[in-house]
């Protein structure tokens, strides 16, 4: 499994033109806006769930997008979602709670995680994800972390919660 230092390290052999932010853990949207600083672009809120049927999502929204797990996992047919447990967490995606982040995809090399990411990032400029340790966030353009995540074989679902659907799938 990926830890924080080979990510980086991944991403300086592939030229990303990013930013990383270092900072003390943020584990909540609120540790975040009261410690991160002044760092540009749309900040992100990562929830890993699970079904009855042991299937597995991660749904990335911009932070103050209010996410109803009813309503959400109605219209992307999820199933009846809750929380995934901590140890799924960490044998899945390899990382702990507070650093869930779509960069912590890439240690699911079975992909038996599937991806949903909101309209709101999917049309920032630039979003915010944490590199698998939430002592540290990357900042990149939108466009180039879709391009990052197709060339890693992940598959992305945009969906909106205004039009509740899924309007573009890449990968």
């Amino acid at each position: 499994m990926l830890g924080p230092k080979d990510f980086i390290k991944l991403f300086n052999r592939k030229d990303y033109d990013y930013a990383l932010h270092e900072h003390q853990a943020l584990f909540t949207v609120e540790d975040s806006n009261k410690f991160r600083g002044q760092i540009k672009g749309s900040h992100s809120k990562n929830l890993f769930l699970k079904n009855k049927k042991n299937k597995f999502f991660l749904i990335s929204c911009e932070e103050f997008t209010d996410i109803n797990l009813k309503k959400v996992s109605k219209f992307l047919c999820l199933g009846n979602v809750s929380f995934a447990k901590e140890e799924y967490l960490i044998n899945l995606l390899g990382v702990k709670p507070g650093s869930v982040s779509p960069f912590a995809l890439l240690n699911d090399s079975e992909n038996s995680t599937d991806f949903y990411l909101e309209e709101k990032l999917y049309k920032s400029e630039f979003v915010n994800f944490h590199p698998l340790t939430n002592t540290a966030t990357i900042t990149i353009r939108c466009s180039t972390f879709i391009e990052f995540m197709i060339e890693n074989n992940k598959k992305i679902h945009i969906f909106s919660t205004e039009k509740e659907a899924i309007i573009k799938t890449y990968g």
